[in-house]
This record gives structure tokens, C-alpha cells and sequence, in this order.
């Protein structure tokens, strides 16, 4: 009865569809899931299969703090559609299809996570926007994941202690100087942090500069690993 009422709506394009948080045939196939083969390290899209270990040209000449990172999502005009209502417009019901679509892309990073941690929001932002969109997709990500309490979710473990701004319309450079410095680990959690593997979660992968800072913050505090895993990732043009 709540169906015919209020009938579930696809994500992408407000079309009608069989079950809440679906996309729709046309949408389906609109998005840029990504698959094999992408860069070992931060898991661009390759246009060919050099082997599983292959990297990409960013990451041969500049390898990240962080150990991988997988996406979801290419992050274009279509997936946007998507990021941007999550992110700014209230849609938190979003979450759950991306989360599942995250844990999917990320399953080898989750195997060898011990915490998962969302990238905070400086408590200014966190009150404008009332929630912190990268710890409604790590919550299901754990959900997902299905490994019960082998895994655990860590809402705190981050905090951004200074207020950085937008990183909209920054370049790289521009981006990691914003976020120097701008992470530590709670204290709370430091005796748990030393040794282990941690898994990031995030919205949309842009430089990297932002999940990097986190991993500084994470390595000076004896993490073994750190991991990335976001909704969409930025694809740049090959040169």
C-alpha cells in the first residue's frame, strides 16, 4: 500500500522502480562503475590490463601516504547527480546503495581492515550540513561488509582540528597546504590505532589531498596500513 502511495523512485532520475535505492535501466547503465583494470595503488581506471600489479603514470612518479584506495564511481556529470544532492542537499537516503556499492569495489581492502574511519568534518561544517556524509557511507560499508565484530566502525578516530575551507577550485598544491596539519587521532583511540590497518572512507576522491593529510595523522600514530575507499574518484585524462 506504502508502494502504490509513495513509490520508490530511482536515484539517479526520480523514475519509478522495483525497490527502494535502485537505479533504473536507463541509469544503470549511464554510470561509470569501475572494475579491473585499474592502478593497483589508487585505483584509476586503465584502459588496459598490464597485470595486477600495474600502476598508473601518478602513481610511478608520486606514490601516496596511503597504501590503496578503490572507488565506486567515476566521478562525472551522472555520478554527480548523485553526490551532490547526498552531500548538500539532505538526501541521506542516498547512503545506503552507495555504501553497498562501496563495499563491493573495496571488498579487498575491507578483508584486511582492522578500523574504519570516516574523514571528519570541522564541527562548523558538521553544523551547517547536520551530518557528516562520509560516516552514513562508512556505517554501511561495515554493515555490508558482513564480518561482524572483526570490524570495527570508528566514528571518532579522526578529528579535524582547524577549520580549512572549501577545496573547491584549489589546485593539488593549493589542497595539501590547506590540509597540512589539519588531522589528528583522538586520543581515545591512539592505543588501538598503533599496528593496524585502517580503512578511510570518503565521499568523492579529488587529489588525494585530503585522505593523504589523514594518513600522515594516522602513520605518526603507528598505524600499520591506511587504505582509502570513496563513493567516486576523479579520473583526470591521460596526458
Amino acid at each position: 500500500m506504502l508502494d502504490a502511495v509513495l513509490p520508490p523512485l530511482c536515484l539517479g532520475c526520480n523514475e519509478i522502480v522495483s525497490a527502494p535505492g535502485a537505479l533504473c535501466a536507463s541509469c544503470w547503465q549511464g554510470f561509470s562503475f569501475i572494475s579491473v583494470p585499474h592502478c593497483a595503488c589508487c585505483g584509476t581506471p586503465l584502459a588496459e590490463d598490464l597485470g595486477p600489479d600495474a600502476l598508473c603514470a601518478g602513481c610511478l612518479v608520486r606514490r601516496p601516504r596511503y597504501h590503496r584506495a578503490r572507488a565506486a564511481l567515476v566521478y562525472d556529470d551522472q555520478s554527480r547527480r548523485l553526490v551532490l544532492p547526498f552531500k548538500h542537499g539532505d538526501r541521506t537516503d542516498i547512503a545506503r546503495a552507495c555504501g553497498g556499492w562501496m563495499a563491493r569495489a573495496g571488498a579487498d581492502l575491507l578483508a584486511s581492515a582492522d578500523l574504519v574511519a570516516p574523514v571528519p568534518l570541522h564541527w562548523r561544517r558538521l553544523f551547517m550540513r547536520r551530518y557528516n556524509q562520509a560516516m552514513l557511507l562508512a556505517r554501511i560499508v561495515v554493515r555490508t561488509a558482513a564480518r561482524g565484530e572483526d570490524l570495527r566502525l570508528a566514528p571518532d578516530l579522526l578529528r579535524r582540528q582547524r577549520w580549512t575551507g572549501s577545496q573547491a577550485g584549489l589546485r593539488a598544491k593549493e589542497r595539501r597546504r590547506n590540509v597540512r596539519e589539519a588531522f589528528d587521532v583522538h586520543p581515545k583511540w591512539r592505543p588501538m590505532v598503533a599496528g593496524k590497518t585502517i580503512l578511510l572512507v570518503d565521499d568523492v576522491l579529488t587529489t588525494g589531498a585530503t585522505v593523504e593529510a589523514c594518513a600522515r595523522a594516522l602513520q605518526r600514530a603507528g598505524a600499520k596500513g591506511v587504505d582509502v575507499l570513496t563513493l567516486a574518484r576523479v579520473v583526470r585524462p591521460a596526458l
